[in-house]
């Protein structure tokens, strides 16, 4: 009975786990260039739902295409997509 308990508690322990990392995560953005100076808002979706890690993100992929992070706005699921979809314009989930 002991091991029965065990392994369903186990069970419920790797379905939490991989519950959380398949979690949809996006962030809104704002990022720059310099020469001439061209600013852009835009969402992407990362792989954590912490603001600090997808900063990192963030930046990296931007880091790539000559963009500069200014600033994450804000982390959230595929609810709050939508509404960010017409700002967001070319760069809606472009990176």
């Amino acid at each position: 009975m002991k091991q029965i308990l065990s392994s369903l508690v186990l069970l419920a322990l790797i379905s939490l786990g991989s519950t959380a990392a398949a979690a949809d995560c996006y962030v809104d953005y704002k990022a720059k260039k310099d020469n001439p100076l061209r600013l852009h808002y835009g969402v992407m979706q990362v792989p954590a739902c912490d603001k600090g890690r997808a900063k990192k993100e963030v930046a990296n992929r931007l880091k790539g295409s000559g963009w500069t992070l200014l600033n994450v706005i804000s982390v959230f699921g595929s609810e709050g997509l939508d509404k960010r979809k017409g700002n967001a314009g070319k760069f809606y989930l472009r990176y």
